[in-house]
């Protein structure tokens, strides 16, 4: 394992020449988002300050967890959690992307699955390598924990959404137009059978007209959209992942990337 060594401040010209990609990216996206922070505080957009607040908030995260603790993140992973927070928070709630772009929500969330399966594949990875325990989980049961871990966090982030929808009234978990809905509550007999109405074109609540070109789903497609492609992340990484324990090849080093590693326990003293 790697010597533990507190991270030291550099300035812009050393992390430009050691090319210490993952501290350029966060001061970077950090002043990219004080410079937004400040244009809504000008305009008066108390809820996008809050959430310029709450991204820089995150943007530390990595950083604290080096700095406290001795799990080393690789550079490529941090800088795909930067990119990912500032995706979600300013491009995807203050510029709207979620309703603009409807696939950025379904390529977030995809890249969740792939990151949670990350995390979780190094907890267990971490405790494989840790000599004070005694037992170690062969590759196949590692990326299985790996799966398992990513898909209990997508299912909690829609407890979360589904939560925010109720209690607060928002609209989280996004509605989906479709033109065929199927439900036994139509059945007038009671008995359960199945009634189908195909080709809706429209639909009127309370004598007006919605002009949504159909039916409106309230959340329930996109949270099984969302869970669909965070398993798609997941299984990606768990696949590779498990060759890269399984056989440690150069095919598979790549994925070393994006796995956090524990450091030696002992610090190294800085001589100077």
């Amino acid at each position: 394992m790697k010597k533990w060594k507190r991270p030291v401040k550099k300035t812009l010209k050393q992390m430009i020449v050691q090319r210490d990609s993952a501290r350029l990216v966060h001061y970077l996206l950090r002043l990219v988002v004080i410079l937004i922070l400040i244009a809504q505080v000008l305009n008066k957009n108390y809820e996008n300050v809050f959430l310029c607040i709450l991204t820089l908030m995150l943007f530390a995260v990595p950083s604290l967890i080096e700095t406290n603790t001795r799990i080393d993140i690789p550079d490529t992973l941090e800088n795909i959690i930067l990119f990912f927070i500032f995706s979600a928070e300013i491009l995807g709630e203050m510029r709207s992307y979620y309703v603009t772009y409807p696939f950025w929500d379904t390529a977030l969330h995809t890249a969740n699955g792939f990151l949670a399966a990350a995390i979780g594949f190094s907890l267990v990875d971490i405790l494989n390598q840790n000599e004070r325990f005694s037992f170690r989980l062969s590759p196949i049961f590692v990326a299985i924990v790996a799966f398992c871990f990513s898909m209990t966090i997508g299912v909690i982030w829609e407890f979360f959404e589904f939560t925010m929808d109720m209690v607060f009234g928002m609209d989280m978990q996004k509605d989906t137009v479709v033109t065929t809905i199927r439900s036994v509550m139509l059945d007038p007999t009671k008995s359960q059978k199945i009634v189908a109405i195909k080709g809706i074109e429209e639909v009127v609540v309370n004598g007006k007209e919605l002009g949504l070109g159909g039916y409106l789903d309230i959340g329930l497609i996109d949270t099984m959209k969302d869970l669909f492609v965070n398993f798609i992340g997941a299984v990606v990484f768990c696949i590779a992942g498990y060759f890269y324990l399984k056989y440690r090849s150069k095919k598979a080093a790549f994925i070393k990337r994006f796995i956090p590693t524990l450091t030696d326990e002992k610090p190294e003293k800085d001589e100077s």
